[in-house]
């Protein structure tokens, strides 16, 4: 006969002839398989559950939460009920709710203050090194998440969103997991823009976040004890875009019937609200950007702008100008204007985003020197800064910066500081255009590389050499660390934010 514990969040069986415990059923999850894939990882669930492990007896591998001794020999229990990560959520770089609103959001843009650690290292021209590494998920193509998800520890999730993979990182056997798909989900994979997703301001257990898929936009629910998950549609459409939110609007692109529509609702999913977008494409589009009280979406042939209550408007761009998107995303000059970099044919231009103003007067061309990359006033010609509007000249330092291209990769901004400072790579010695460099042709690779943090003063955290599609690197800030990931890599590169080296 079993005894039955039942705790504020999960149902435990107690064997009477042997004293092991077994988790009937936990709140918010699915089936509890017991033994199954769980109980081969119990000090990964306990974590979760916020349960106890033993600390010295053998009495039993787990117990429930808030259990302080045991109740077999009396030996006291570790208790990791009520654990508390201090390391906010990481939903990307494009997803930080704690941005002012004077600012751009979907941008790589952060609030976290990674340079009060980071520049506590030492300054260039010494040249770091990594200091911790993680195996990369075994579908590489993917966005990282690393938040609580309604649990009382912080775990990190990997999305192949191309070949409808998560997969899921149990940090304490420091091995990765493929989560298989529940009875009745819908299928994740999702390749008709640039993937986006929308995370909730306080989730349920397990649950993740609004997900857009080829079928529509998802609700995706985890039980990391199953290493299961759920994806329950919410809008069924073939979405051709990620979701964007403002003013707790929520609005995506999709197709029906050969045209591009877009769908609008509250943030519950409540008033929802179908409109026509005319002439805009079916694919391609980027992440929508949240500015202004309206959302930006931007696309090789023109913008779409949508501010909720009014109708969405397409607009391509001014011929002959041509968006460079791959340089960056939009920056502002200080009155507040968003400028997006491209080329007329004749030379580099920013050009201004919104709408074509009531007057019918075309947006306004800024004709720039050469190619500028970066975002969010974070931008640089060359390997040198830009510091003023976007279309200034560059602030020089060092001349031998001019061989160098530098890519930025993440902004800093918190209200302590007056310049702009962020995580950026350096090409050495490269003076062929910068577009080459960035749509690299497989099988060329950079000479010389190095991942340096520009800030107060400049730090080289690490060298990489025969560097590829350096735009397929991305950032995940996760247990204290600032890792670097690139498909090509077997191991993520980490840099700890706890403690300085």
């Amino acid at each position: 006969m079993d005894y039955r514990w039942e705790t504020a969040t999960s149902v435990w069986l107690e064997n009477a002839s042997s004293g092991q415990f077994a988790l009937g059923a936990s709140a918010g999850l699915s089936a509890i398989d017991w033994p199954g894939p769980a109980s081969q990882r119990l000090p990964d669930v306990a974590h979760l559950l916020g349960a106890s492990l033993p600390a010295s007896c053998r009495c039993c591998p787990i117990y429930p939460e808030g259990f302080a001794f045991c109740p077999a020999c009396g030996a006291a229990l570790e208790r990791l009920a009520g654990a508390v990560h201090s390391q906010p959520d990481w939903w990307g770089p494009y997803n930080d709710a704690f941005l002012p609103r004077h600012l751009p959001h979907g941008l790589p843009v952060t609030s976290l203050a990674l340079d009060d650690v980071l520049e506590q290292r030492p300054a260039a021209p010494v040249v770091g090194r990594a200091d911790a590494s993680m195996p990369a998920p075994p579908n590489a193509q993917c966005v990282f998440a690393a938040a609580h998800y309604g649990f009382p520890a912080p775990r990190l999730l990997a999305l192949a969103g191309s070949r409808n993979v998560l997969q899921y990182w149990d940090p304490l056997a420091r091995q990765w997991h493929l989560m298989s798909a529940e009875d009745g989900s819908a299928d994740l994979t999702f390749t008709g823009a640039a993937y986006g997703w929308l995370p909730v301001a306080n989730p349920r257990r397990g649950e993740v976040a609004l997900v857009p898929t080829n079928g529509g936009l998802c609700r995706l629910w985890i039980n990391p004890l199953g290493e299961s998950y759920r994806a329950d549609l919410e809008f069924a459409a073939r979405l051709v875009s990620a979701p964007g939110a403002v003013r707790r609007h929520l609005a995506c692109l999709f197709s029906e019937n050969g045209a591009t529509r877009l769908w609008s609702a509250h943030a519950d999913g409540s008033a929802a609200l179908l409109a026509d977008c005319p002439g805009a494409p079916a694919a391609g589009w980027g992440r929508p950007l949240a500015y202004d009280g309206r959302l930006l979406w931007l696309h090789a042939d023109g913008q779409l702008t949508w501010q909720p209550g009014g109708a969405p408007r397409w607009q391509r761009w001014p011929a002959p100008f041509t968006p460079r998107l791959e340089l960056g995303g939009p920056t502002q000059s200080r009155d507040g204007r968003l400028w997006q970099v491209g080329h007329t044919g004749e030379g580099y231009a920013f050009i201004e985003l919104g709408p074509i103003d009531g007057a019918g007067a075309a947006a306004e061309l800024q004709p720039i020197s050469g190619a500028r990359l970066g975002f969010a006033n974070f931008m640089f010609r060359r390997g040198h800064e830009v510091t003023g509007e976007p279309w200034d000249l560059e602030t020089v330092e060092d001349l031998q910066d001019d061989d160098s291209l530098v890519l930025p990769l993440l902004r800093a901004f918190h209200t302590k500081r007056s310049v702009a400072s962020g995580l950026v790579l350096r090409f050495h010695k490269y003076t062929g255009r910068a577009e080459d460099a960035l749509n690299s042709v497989k099988g060329r690779t950079l000479g010389r590389t190095t991942l340096e943090w520009i800030g107060r003063h400049n730090v080289i955290l690490d060298q990489i050499v025969r560097l590829s599609r350096p735009l397929e690197c991305s950032v995940v800030v996760y247990d204290d660390t600032l890792w670097l990931h690139h498909p090509d890599w077997p191991q993520m590169r980490g840099y700890r934010l706890d403690a300085a080296p």
